[in-house]
């Protein structure tokens, strides 16, 4: 789909070594600010026990996981948004992103300092926050000049959007980001349309020293209290322990992360957050016993949006889909069972698909 989540935080914050641990890419990672000014793009395999599960049954060839595109930005400093520290440059890489996951410094290391003397994860996220803000202010009023120009030789047309845009200009002027559910539908069209950087959907990444799994220590707890005041959501990892950990073997990896209390890799954790983030869905496709694949949609996309994303000779072509959940197969043991049992159903390209729904596309080019 092309949809990507970028990693963004201040330097020395473990971006990077987040990114080489989330998709293994090896990007360079140093004790000092700026290391990555070109953003790093990289895939994240999605982790989906269903898909496993799918795979047991069927026994294909080839088992394919969906992806979700991680870039991995440069680390922002104060005053960004007037060009410092190649500001402009790494915040038009975060305008290029569907959604935001913050990392903010949790631990602490003599060797690789922090950009303020005292770790503060909650300051650090208002440092953040301003840059963008008042990036955004200065696209809003870019736009507004633009409007009020176009306005004076058309009466009324304009009014709704110059409200919307006044409207947003004072919010963000608060200190206030371009989201938030008591934004109006007006105000919510004008972020999305220009992209602002504070209206994008974020989650927040502690990066916390293996000591404090798993919960993440008082760095954590207080990342969480700010997140709850805006319905975002947190996870607390290790970002070197899973550095470390992704070239074990994985039955010695778990067993470690099950003596620090971890059920999962932060990883993992991670990705799925993510994926509720951009509002995805998976759906699994099978070929016989050569390739059971898991594939990305929108929530709320049709059958015919998911053959699209298979070939668009699907798209193209489409007859029908054949479809049954993966829980009935799971329970039942056979697609042939599953047909027996009258779960497999035949569905038109309006149908709305649903997560761990298994399609098989009927079509004809």
């Amino acid at each position: 789909m092309g949809l990507e989540i970028g990693i963004v935080g201040l330097p020395n914050v473990g971006k990077s070594t987040l990114f080489n641990a989330l998709t293994r890419a090896g990007a360079a990672t140093a004790s000092y600010p700026f290391t990555t000014i070109e953003p790093n793009v990289g895939v994240a395999p999605v982790p989906d026990e269903r898909l496993e599960a799918i795979a047991r049954l069927v026994q294909p060839e080839k088992v394919v996981p969906t992806t979700l595109r991680v870039v991995d930005i440069a680390g922002l400093v104060k005053g960004a948004s007037q060009g410092e520290g190649l500001g402009n440059q790494f915040l038009g890489h975060i305008r290029a992103v569907d959604a935001i996951a913050m990392v903010v410094r949790g631990f602490r290391d003599p060797d690789v300092p922090h950009v303020t003397a005292e770790l503060d994860p909650a300051a650090d996220i208002a440092t953040i926050d301003l840059e963008l803000i008042l990036a955004d202010l200065g696209t809003v009023g870019r736009r507004l000049e633009k409007v009020r120009t176009q306005a004076k030789g058309s009466k009324g047309v304009f009014d709704a959007e110059l409200i919307a845009l006044e409207a947003l200009r004072a919010r963000l002027d608060s200190g206030r980001p371009a989201r938030g559910v008591e934004m109006t539908e007006a105000e919510r069209a004008q972020a999305t349309e220009l992209n602002l950087l504070s209206g994008k959907p974020r989650l927040y990444v502690v990066n916390v020293g293996e000591d404090m799994l798993p919960g993440g220590g008082p760095y954590a707890d207080a990342v969480r209290a700010l997140a709850q005041a805006e319905g975002s959501q947190v996870v607390a990892l290790s970002a070197l322990l899973e550095a470390d950990l992704a070239e074990w073997p994985a039955e010695e990896a778990a067993a470690y992360r099950a003596e620090l209390g971890l059920t999962e890799t932060g990883l993992a954790a991670l990705i799925r957050a993510g994926y509720r983030l951009l509002d995805l869905i998976t759906f699994f496709t099978t070929t016989g016993g050569k390739e059971v694949r898991a594939w990305t949609l929108r929530r709320g996309g049709t059958a015919l949006d998911a053959a699209g994303q298979i070939h668009t000779d699907m798209a193209r072509g489409f007859i029908r889909a054949e479809v049954m959940n993966v829980d009935d197969l799971v329970q039942l043991g056979s697609v042939a069972a599953v047909r027996e049992a009258g779960q497999l159903r035949v569905e038109g390209r309006d149908y709305v698909v649903q997560d761990g729904d298994i399609l098989h596309i009927r079509f004809n080019v």
